[in-house]
């Protein structure tokens, strides 16, 4: 048995050792069977997988890296609407990164979709903030500085890019001129800093400053850059961040950074508004009935005759619902390392008043190559917009308020001259028609070609090299150019009532051109060192800029509709070419210790071509310190604050908009032709000496801020509090000449000072943060008072009382209703006290003997309210649940005042029956029952408040999701009402004039809109 089992146990030694190497030597091939059958597996379970990231209040968040965790595979990121595609599967960690963020991971599940909210890291301090020539560290920020980012702009129907952050930005009021297609905005930061020299801020477009000067042939310079290629504001309010850019930031400055290229996989996005515009109010004018009856009792017998049997709304005949839509389209990528972005846009806009319209169609292209390793960075930049656009005859707004509402629209007999509008007409006029008399509305709009193309190309190429011998020193050069073109041509029609004359000889058919050319030419060092032996950074810049700024006007004769030249219209140069120059050199030095105690300082010395050899170069210095106190050891682990900063500066800026290009010196030029003189029976225009001012110096501005930064609960409220004061001295004004002193009536010099001081409190907060469910709230408002301090040009007794300005329309050669004038705001109304009887009904001519004199002169006007808001504020909040969204903008001014130039130009009862023909009146003189005196037109009485509440827009989004099969594209819908609401004790038609003179507003429509999103 032993012998046996021996043998069977040598037997079973050999085959299984025989069969060991041979599974030896297939156990590579098993292995990799079996690897083969893994990998299979995994590319039977692998997938695409979809889905959308956004922050904490819902908003898309671009640029962030997707990545499997732990694996080697392609990487992604998400696009303009944060929406992303990867390779994975089941089990699969997907990683999600991006500057200013908590990393986050999510584990891919069955599901075909992951979407992810990514929550924003404690602090933020990390995050870079576009600042003048470059960006730094939010936590080395000194300067108040605010940015808007394209996930917080206003939504709906945006015309012109400053819309986007309307409200949005304390201390900053941006006021629509007018509810024209493309129209431009007032926009003032921590109020004005000058009396008639320009408010405006800068301007500056990825590294191009812009000059604050129109287009021909635009409503606003601003219109042509696409709203839907910007991707964030930065505004730069207080002298520390502005200084900087020195002569043209007394005003403060607004950096716009359109979106760049991404690298990763090809991105479509495509977005559609489309929208349906109404007007909401109209301004308050007699009835047909009721102004009959008027007539009839205060008429003669011959203007009673001249009324008619109609019933016409003039205003409901020349405004109508538009309609608009806005389209774009966006590619971008990357191919290998450049990356790139082409976006294309066409919107058509009608204005509610008929025949006006806006086309606008936009181009652009971003290319951000990088070179050597990334030691050299490329950033190109090119935005190109036409637009096409009818302007429609605003004077039909004026006409429409007075004409004639007991007439037609139409002649009987439309056959007749004139369009077969009504007209008054006139038998024993060589024209047929009646002199000095009103034109009709509809045939104002409907007989006029005011028609334009304009063009404007922004663009520029910025080189940024990083040494690399020297890695911590950069070279940054920017070559950028602004061109424009403006050409357009006004025709009115020469049977048109407005252009009519004997023979047929009448109307009109001029054109115009104009061409601009900016140049622009920076060049900084800049150096960056962190040496953490001594726990410091340093960041020093210093550059030299070029700008120049060239325009060439175009001079045409005018010609009649049927092309025959005007006698005497000939111009006697074909054109003329403005120009000046601005060279610069500046400088910029950031110092931070142990991450809490920051200085900046700043210099810049401008030298202008538009002042005189004395006064050619300003020097404009700034410093600022900030205290990072949570980066003390007290605070350091402090679960409360997320970020406490204390900040201060103090600088000066500069102002040269708003004077002519060579009035420092004494010049000729060829006059007007309303200034001729006759040689036989020719009329030649001779040259004359021009108004000059040889001791004009730069309008300088300091300023001084101290504010506090704070973020507390994980950055769930955050905000800041302000306190600075604004001193401008050598303040620039239009002021009159005395006779006899210079060769013109009026000159810019150099007047006086002026100082706006003031708080401005910012508040954000996110009450409710759950998965599915959050909830935002901003608040910010600002308290501004502006007061001259000073006029120079006061005679000494100070029996001037300032400089009139405000003019109004009305009476004999209208009057201004304002004022500048020393220890008031400027635009200040200056009039008459109104007397009132015993039952508080204004009596007319009427007012206070203030200097008891016994006469009412101009003594006895007195400086009261101002057209200028000492508190505005800003309101916004959105929340997001699920795949829904919503949102709404809120915003606010107070002690505001406007004159109602409707009011006393047409409430009395002059206007009805003292003009060659009946004309309708405001229903004021319902209440009034004025006369005419001349004087009532500079009553108080007109002055009303108009402090207003206004909701902006109000808006509500859906996530559709993926919308075909291949799960790549991703459909938002949403809506929006803008201009919803206004509460105000004004009686006018909107309590946002610009400059407070309310006469022949164009209304600021009611705005429903529709859009779509589609990313693929």
């Amino acid at each position: 048995m032993n012998k046996c089992r021996e043998l069977n146990r040598n037997n079973f030694r050999p085959l299984t050792e025989k069969k060991f190497k041979m599974t030896k030597r297939l156990l590579p091939i098993y292995l990799l069977l079996l690897m083969l059958f893994a990998n299979l597996a995994g590319m039977a379970q692998q997938r695409t997988v979809t889905g959308r990231v956004a922050d904490d209040t819902g908003k898309p968040l671009a640029s962030v890296t997707v990545t499997l965790k732990n694996k080697k595979a392609a990487a992604t990121a998400t696009n303009e609407s944060g929406n992303f595609s990867i390779s994975a599967s089941p089990g699969d960690v997907l990683l999600f990164t991006s500057v200013g963020y908590l990393n986050y991971e999510a584990r891919v599940q069955n599901a075909n979709t992951v979407d992810v909210v990514l929550p924003l890291a404690s602090g933020n301090l990390n995050e870079v903030v576009v600042v003048g020539y470059g960006t730094t560290r939010k936590k080395d920020l000194t300067g108040a500085v605010s940015t808007v980012t394209s996930k917080d702009f206003q939504t709906g129907v945006i015309s012109t890019p400053e819309q986007l952050i309307s409200g949005k930005v304390p201390g900053v009021s941006i006021v629509s001129n007018s509810g024209q297609p493309g129209a431009g905005s007032t926009i003032r930061i921590r109020g004005g800093s000058s009396l008639s020299a320009s408010n405006s801020p800068l301007i500056v477009i990825d590294g191009v400053p812009l000059a604050n000067d129109g287009v021909s042939g635009a409503s606003n310079p601003l219109s042509f850059i696409n709203p839907n290629d910007i991707e964030s504001f930065t505004v730069l309010k207080d002298a520390s961040a502005a200084a900087i850019y020195g002569t043209r930031a007394s005003n403060g400055v607004i950096i716009i950074t359109t979106k760049k290229g991404k690298s990763g996989k090809l991105a479509v996005n495509f977005t559609s508004v489309n929208s349906f515009a109404s007007v909401i109010k109209n301004v308050d004018v007699l009835s047909a009935d009721q102004f009959r009856a008027i007539v009839n009792e205060k008429g003669t017998a011959a203007q009673k005759a001249t009324l008619g049997t109609a019933n016409t709304n003039w205003q409901d005949v020349i405004y109508r619902n538009a309609l608009a839509t806005d389209n774009n389209i966006s590619v971008s990528g990357g191919l290998k390392k450049l990356p790139y972005r082409v976006s294309f846009g066409y919107q058509n806009q009608d204005g509610i008043l008929r025949t006006d319209n806006l086309q606008r169609a936009s181009l652009g292209l971003v290319l951000n190559p990088t070179f050597f390793n990334n030691h050299l960075k490329v950033d190109l930049n090119l935005k190109n917009s036409i637009q096409s656009t009818r302007f429609a005859n605003t004077g039909a707004i004026g006409a429409a308020v007075s004409f004639d509402p007991t007439q037609p629209v139409y002649a009987v007999n439309k056959k007749e001259r004139f369009g077969g509008y009504y007209e008054w007409l006139d038998g024993s006029s060589p024209t047929g028609l009646r002199n000095l008399a009103g034109r009709n509305p509809l045939g104002l709009l409907e007989q006029r070609y005011d028609e334009s193309n304009p063009k404007r190309s922004i663009g520029n190429i910025q080189l940024d090299y990083k040494f690399h011998f020297l890695p911590a020193l950069r070279a940054n050069v920017n070559l950028g150019y602004d061109v424009a073109k403006g050409a357009g041509s006004v025709y009115v029609s020469d049977s048109a009532a407005a252009g009519y004359l004997v023979g047929g000889t009448g109307g009109s058919d001029d054109t115009y051109k104009q061409t601009r050319k900016n140049t622009v030419f920076e060049f900084y060092l800049n150096y960056v060192k962190e040496l953490k032996a001594i726990k410091s950074r340093f960041d020093i810049l210093g550059g030299y800029a070029y700008n120049n700024y060239l325009t060439t006007n175009y001079n045409y004769a005018s010609y009649t509709a049927r092309g025959v030249k005007y006698a005497n219209t000939d111009p006697a140069f074909a054109f003329n070419k403005p120009e000046n120059t601005l060279i610069s050199f500046f400088g910029r030095a950031n110092y931070t210790f142990k991450d809490r105690y920051l200085l900046t300082a700043t210099i810049r010395r401008d030298g202008s071509s538009r002042f005189s050899p004395d006064n050619k170069w300003g020097l404009f210095p700034s410093i600022a310190l900030a205290w990072n106190i949570k980066e003390e050891n007290f605070l350091a682990n402090n679960e409360v604050f997320s970020a406490l900063k204390l900040r201060s500066s103090w600088g000066v800026t500069g102002q040269q908009d708003g004077i002519g290009n060579y009035d420092f010196r004494s010049f000729y030029a060829l006059s007007e032709l309303n200034a001729t003189y006759p040689f036989g029976n020719v009329n030649y225009q001779g040259y004359r000496p021009g108004g000059f001012y040889a001791n004009r110096k730069w309008e300088e501005t300091a300023t001084s801020n101290i504010a506090l930064d704070f973020a507390v609960l994980n950055n769930r409220i955050s905000g800041s509090i302000d306190f600075y004061v604004k001193k401008t001295k050598d303040l620039l004004n239009n002021i009159p000449q005395p006779a006899g002193t210079n060769f013109t009536a009026y000159i810019v010099a150099n007047v006086g000072s002026m100082e706006n001081k003031g708080v401005e409190f910012s508040l954000n907060t996110q009450p409710i943060k759950r998965e599915n469910f959050s909830w935002n709230v901003d608040y910010n408002i600002t308290y501004n008072e502006n007061k001259i301090t000073n006029l120079t040009v006061l005679p000494k007794d100070a029996s001037y009382p300032g400089v009139p300005t405000g003019g109004i329309s009305g009476g004999i050669g209208g009057g201004f209703s304002q004022i500048h004038a020393v220890g008031f705001s400027r635009n200040t109304f200056n009039l008459f006290k109104q007397v009132y009887n015993a039952s508080g009904q204004p009596m007319e001519g009427f007012f206070e003997d203030r200097n008891r004199d016994g006469i009412i002169n101009q003594n006895d006007l007195f400086k009261g309210k101002s057209s200028v808001p000492n508190i505005f504020m800003g309101f916004s909040t959105s929340a997001q649940y699920k795949k829904w969204s919503a949102g709404m903008v809120l915003r606010a001014a107070f002690n505001n005042y406007v004159y109602n130039n409707n009011f006393s130009q047409s409430g009395i009862l002059n206007q009805i029956t003292g003009n060659a023909v009946l004309y309708n009146a405001s229903t004021n003189y319902l209440e009034t029952k004025f006369e005419g005196n001349s004087q009532q037109l500079l009553s108080d009485y007109y002055i009303q408040n108009a402090s207003f509440l206004r909701m902006d827009n109000i808006n509500i989004g859906y996530k559709v999701g993926n919308v075909f099969r291949n799960n790549r594209a991703n459909l938002r819908l949403n809506a929006t009402v803008q201009n919803v609401f206004v509460i105000t004790k004004y009686k006018g038609l909107d309590p946002e004039v610009s400059g407070g003179i309310d006469n022949n507003l164009y209304p600021r429509p009611r705005i429903f809109a529709l859009g779509l999103n589609l990313d693929f």
